[in-house]
């Protein structure tokens, strides 16, 4: 009989530990260990037998492109890099109640009229996938449902070959019955996800993996869960806005950080052609305050208005309140604005906000933020007609950032005609922007962040 161990393994990072503490020594978090058996099966070497040769080939062949299947929904097609490929596996995570079942749901009836698809729910009855199904007015597709947790079926049933896709919904709450632990440990998960993709690839199965995330925002379970999947999805949005992104970290089979946007109506998730227009519909004009961000996600240029206000704070730590971008940045911005511009913002409690729910991440929003904050502090309006761009150095200096040519195009064609962004390298000769490009829109080239601070004294 084989001899059994107690362990305990951390939740968050996977460590192993043979006593339990408080503290975990790999990612430092508290209170992830849980106990788990472990049978004592593994070799600890290698036999005598030999090994065969591995086999090389030349890194200068040529392999044939992988086909892809569309789903017929541009915008997801735009994330995973042009369609789904058969044998890949996908990870998909997101808040509770985001939209991740609904979205899946919607994409699985649509691509059951080209493949075999089944949807396999680990969380929910049968029941309750019609009822959302009706709801959606999909409940006629072709699509076979099934509850089931254990990967021991699951398994045999992709060793059929009847499915060509196959939706797991969620991968926490597989379990494969030779573990002792619960469904949902860092052992559980691992090794379900293991076993699935396995099959996946060696049956040509396009495999959807639904994982939960941590009030931190990350797919729960090991961090090997990510590596081990071919593209890793994270499904967006504030519950309180009617928009959603889905945004990919990880993708073998296309570009990373390119976006897709929905938005949730009464029939589910409809995609968005053109968010630039949708996140400036309601936008304000001729308020202090507010500034149009000409940003990039992926390889999609994106218009979204930066919301700045400054009011005097009555309490000896002034508040700084952030939606949509990343809380130590708007600190430095403010430092800058202090020591190399002289505005006094100290004493005064700031909030900032991207406006629509889209989370923005790229430095290029620096020079939108400090004249959105500089406009709240000064009263005067930016003019409506113009788009900011640009990174902010320690020293106050105006950095140049990627991709200028696109940004151009995209506020053209929403109507901009004048642009506060970095001095262009060389005038334009070595920046791939060409004369037509500004043609319909005026430039203002900052060195430093003094240049800007004359637009707005009254």
């Amino acid at each position: 009989m084989a001899k059994t161990q107690r362990q305990y393994v951390c939740q968050s990072c996977g460590s192993v530990s043979p006593k339990w503490s408080g503290k975990c020594d790999g990612c430092n978090e508290w209170n992830t260990y849980v106990e788990e058996v472990a049978n004592d099966t593994v070799p600890k070497g290698l036999s005598r037998g030999k090994g065969r040769m591995v086999e090389f080939v030349d890194l200068a062949g040529t392999s044939e492109k992988p086909p892809r299947t569309n789903t017929d929904f541009s915008e997801f097609d735009r994330v995973t890099g042009g369609g789904l490929v058969a044998g890949s596996a996908i990870l998909i995570g997101g808040d509770p109640g985001i939209g991740k079942s609904t979205i899946l749901l919607q994409v699985t009836c649509q691509l059951s009229k080209k493949l075999r698809c089944a949807y396999i729910s680990g969380e929910e009855a049968v029941d309750q996938v019609r009822l959302r199904a009706a709801r959606l007015g999909l409940d006629k597709s072709p699509v076979d449902l099934a509850s089931a947790t254990n990967i021991r079926d699951i398994i045999t049933t992709m060793e059929s070959g009847q499915y060509d896709l196959v939706i797991i919904d969620s991968i926490q709450t597989m379990y494969l019955d030779n573990l002792d632990s619960a469904p949902g440990t860092v052992s559980q998960v691992r090794a379900s996800a293991a076993e699935l993709i396995r099959v996946a690839k060696k049956r040509g199965i396009t495999l959807f993996l639904v994982g939960h995330v941590t009030k931190e925002g990350q797919i729960a379970g090991p961090r090997v869960l990510e590596h081990m999947v071919d593209t890793v999805l994270y499904f967006e949005g504030d519950r309180g806005h009617q928009f959603r992104i889905l945004r990919a970290v990880k993708n073998r089979f296309g570009p990373t950080d390119e976006i897709g946007v929905f938005e949730m109506q009464d029939k589910g998730l409809v995609e968005v052609l053109n968010p630039s227009e949708m996140f400036l519909a309601q936008r304000q004009k001729d308020i202090a305050g507010s500034a149009v961000l000409a940003a990039m996600e992926g390889t999609r240029p994106v218009l979204v208005e930066i919301q700045a206000l400054v009011s005097p704070s009555s309490l000896g730590t002034p508040r700084r309140a952030v939606i949509g971008w990343d809380n130590n940045r708007l600190s430095m911005i403010l430092a800058v604005l202090e020591a190399r511009c002289g505005l006094q913002i100290g004493m005064n409690d700031v909030y900032l906000n991207v406006a629509g729910g889209l989370r923005i991440s790229e430095p290029a929003a620096d020079l939108a933020v400090a004249v959105a904050l500089i406009s709240a502090l000064s009263g005067v309006a930016v003019p409506a007609d113009t788009v900011v761009f640009g990174e902010i150095g320690l020293s106050g200096e105006v950095r140049n950032v990627s991709q200028a040519q696109a940004r151009f195009k995209e506020a053209s064609k929403l109507g901009f005609s004048r642009a506060i962004m970095p001095e262009l390298p060389n005038k334009g000769k070595k920046s791939g922007i060409s004369g037509a490009d500004q043609a319909n829109i005026k430039l203002m080239d900052v060195k430093h962040l003094n240049e800007v601070i004359p637009l707005f004294s009254e």
